[in-house]
């Protein structure tokens, strides 16, 4: 673990964030949960991907 983290910490400890803050952060976890959630459980969708060149080079027409 980085010092800085630790110094973080620290200061979080000190001063924590308001309720209202909390919430928001959980609430993006939670909406971020459910993301992966419906990623794991129905798949990937053809529509969002990519005829790709594995190189990362442009697409051949």
């Amino acid at each position: 673990m980085n010092l800085i983290w630790l110094v973080r910490m620290s200061k979080w400890a000190r001063n924590p964030p308001s309720p209202q803050r909390v919430k928001l952060v959980l609430g993006i976890i939670a909406l971020c949960l459910i993301i992966v959630g419906i990623e794991f459980f129905f798949g990937w969708p053809d529509w969002l991907t990519t005829n790709g060149n594995l190189r990362g080079g442009a697409p051949k027409f």
